[in-house]
């Protein structure tokens, strides 16, 4: 099997890690443990970029020396990582001496190529996002793209020649059509080469904070030149062993041996799919096989900061709702590539529906109560001959689910790899209300209730299989309740369920506590609180004004005085059809892109459509508007649909929709909603 690396970007030090920080991580964490369980050989590194005029600066806003200020940060990141669950192979810092080494050793190889000269650099240039910029980036004094102030910055440097790349880089791409993911961020990457690239300025002398240019110690290397090697560095790439060869990690995990994908947020990918690729190609060294640009996270929907009070460290939000519950949450609220919010409100919602009510009820109700109380904890022995139509729908749906949700993992679509596997939950889950196995037990029909066990139990194994990279230690726990050891990813073992049945029969189950207990009113009003964010307008409590007390407000004697709350709440949306904005902001609407539509053979209903909405493949849509709109009239349009409805399967036509197309209806006929104007795929209906 290909060796799988998967790599965030290397975090800056220049602050203590937040939610997005821990989005990218978890995603890369999600995707090291499913190659490990399809038996890959698999590595997976995150780390710092500790070097840069911006961490010399805020050191010595402090009082400290640069090595001292990062150095009182690093902790942070390990305790956030901890918290969420994610176990990388490596954390690589830029600045240790093994990644030094292969600094020296690609500049060196640069150099060597005739690709790197002395010049003079005279422009702008940010100290925030240590890069520079030319005029056309920036206005006010600010760059365009996200208004960080620039300075204009003249000094002696060495130059990398990525203008002799322009040509050598489209090749490239073109020869390599999944390189940069999303396809739109390939796009804008491929059309600012286009444009003609101009050489880059690879070292500084202003400052002295970073890594010393060979053979030129008053110039340091550009923080990017640095930071992006990390990738070969933390593997042992060239000049880490003596005479300038590679170490074995990097003969296995890079090309052309292994698979390499680099995780990254969208406003760095310039440098990651343009700088990096160059300076590569200069050192006669492989390209990483892809690089995957994620979108921005807001809070609630406003931009995360400090001074606005929503500047979120991870490690809270998992200790009040648990830390498989934040990575199902992430990992299945958010498309990787598209921007995205994080919502307390959506967290809870998923929390107690698709984990509480969904995921662990089914394993309640029948552990706890069914098998625990009919067979005294131990699977029902059961043959395939007496399997009926009801249970082989279940399997069919299982294998379905699994195949779909690899391919998803896979493709580094986690949102919809969770979508397949929640389709098995609630087939499941209604196949418990249709076979009743209460009913079954209070009338002794045992031979019944043993497939309809049997059958729940074996879809739960699979479920704990299918989930085990997103939630690892709820489905360990999971599989505890059935009798099951942890799950143990072993190199050259495919470990992804493929045949139904693997539930040994007479294995004992264990009853635990549930899974996702439900919290009531006052512990969700507990979580908001706990963390800071507004509570849920659903959960406020209207509180009528104390009656004016004619002798005293002391409680009684050995009581305590309790305190009356006043609140200023929106009106109780409770028995007056009306709703909350916290209700109507977990409805995820975006604008979307037909990308194709046809006939769903034997509806005269259902068009079948597939739909960009900024994820990295478009989404399938079946929407029963087949009276009104012929299919390729509905090619190219843009349309507003809701992409967090739960998936919906169409068992006669073996079809599976996953979202909602909004349309109005008059007696005129029925009209799809569409923007007035070409707007991007993806972008949020607010």
């Amino acid at each position: 099997m290909r060796p799988y690396y998967i790599t965030t970007p290397i975090y800056y030090v220049n602050g203590e890690p937040h939610i997005g920080h821990a989005y990218t991580t978890i995603a890369a964490d999600l995707l090291a443990r499913f190659h490990r369980m399809r038996g890959r050989p698999t590595r997976f590194l995150t780390g710092t970029d500790e070097h840069g005029q911006k961490i010399e600066r805020k050191a010595k806003e402090q009082g400290l020396d640069p090595q001292t200020f990062v150095d009182r940060l690093i902790p942070s990141f390990h305790e956030a990582w901890k918290a969420i669950g994610c176990e990388p192979d490596d954390f690589i810092r830029t600045t240790e001496k093994r990644h030094e080494v292969v600094v020296d050793e690609l500049w060196k190889r640069c150099l060597a190529s005739g690709d790197i000269y002395l010049g003079h650099y005279e422009g702008w240039y940010s100290v925030i996002d240590e890069a520079f910029f030319t005029e056309k980036d920036i206005e006010n004094g600010k760059v365009k793209e996200n208004g960080h102030p620039v300075e204009w910055v003249k000094e002696p440097g060495y130059f990398f020649r990525l203008s002799k790349y322009t040509d050598q880089l489209l090749a490239y791409f073109e020869a390599h059509p999944d390189f940069v993911r999303p396809e739109g961020k390939f796009n804008e990457v491929k059309a600012f080469v286009k444009q003609g690239l101009e050489d880059l300025n690879i070292s500084r002398t202003t400052f002295r904070w970073g890594l010393p240019v060979p053979g030129a110690p008053d110039h340091v290397v550009y923080v990017w030149f640095d930071a992006l090697t990390n990738y070969i560095s933390a593997l042992g790439g060239p000049g880490s062993v003596d005479g300038g060869a590679p170490g074995a990690l990097y003969a296995k995990h890079w090309e052309p041996h292994g698979e390499a994908v680099h995780l990254i947020g969208k406003e760095i990918t310039r440098f990651h799919c343009i700088y990096w690729p160059a300076f590569l190609m200069s050192a006669g060294l492989p390209l990483p096989t892809q690089v995957f640009a994620h979108g921005w996270m807001t809070v609630n929907n406003a931009k995360m900061s400090k001074s606005a009070g929503n500047f979120l460290p991870p490690a809270p939000i998992a200790e009040a709702i648990g830390t498989d519950a934040l990575r199902y949450y992430l990992m299945r609220d958010v498309a990787l590539g598209s921007d995205s919010d994080f919502s307390h409100a959506s967290l809870l919602a998923r929390y107690h529906g698709d984990l509480g009510n969904g995921l662990g009820n089914l394993l309640n109700r029948m552990v706890a109560s069914i098998v625990r109380t009919s067979f005294d904890g131990r699977v029902p022995h059961v043959t395939s001959d007496r399997l009926g139509d009801l249970e082989r729908n279940v399997i069919a749906t299982a294998e379905r689910s699994a195949e779909s949700a690899a391919k998803f993992f896979a493709d580094i679509a986690p949102h919809r790899a969770l979508e397949a596997i929640w389709e098995l939950v609630g087939v499941t889950n209604k196949y418990v209300d249709q076979t009743e196995p209460w009913a079954l037990a209070k009338k002794g029909e045992t031979a019944r209730l043993e497939v309809v066990s049997y059958t729940v139990l074996e879809s739960l194994r699979w479920l704990s299989l299918m989930l085990w990279p997103v939630m690892p230690s709820k489905c360990d726990e999971l599989r505890a309740q059935l009798g099951l050891p942890p799950v143990a990813p072993t190199e050259g073992l495919d470990r992804w369920p493929s045949a139904w049945g693997g539930l040994v029969a007479g294995t004992q189950t264990k009853p635990g506590a549930p899974l996702f207990p439900r919290m009531d009113d006052d512990q969700q009003r507990a979580f908001y609180l706990r963390l800071g964010a507004p509570v849920a307008a659903a959960l406020e409590k209207k509180v009528e004004p104390k009656k004016a007390e004619t002798k005293t407000d002391k409680a009684p004697k050995g009581e305590a005085k309790k305190e009356t709350k006043v609140t200023t709440s929106t009106t109780d949306a409770a028995g007056t059809g009306l709703i909350t904005i916290d209700q109507l902001s977990a409805v995820d609407m975006r604008l979307g892109l037909v990308k194709s539509a046809e006939r769903v053979a034997g509806s005269d209903k259902l068009l079948e459509l597939k739909v960009d909405i900024g994820e990295p493949e478009p989404r399938t849509i079946l929407a029963g508007i087949a009276e009104h709109y012929a299919p390729e009239a509905l090619v190219g349009r843009r349309i507003a649909v809701v992409t967090n409805l739960a998936p919906r399967t169409f068992a006669k036509f073996c079809k599976t929709s996953h979202g909602m197309v909004l349309a109005v209806k008059d007696a005129s006929g029925l009209s799809v909603l569409s923007p007035d104007k070409d707007i991007t795929p993806g972008v949020k209906v607010s």
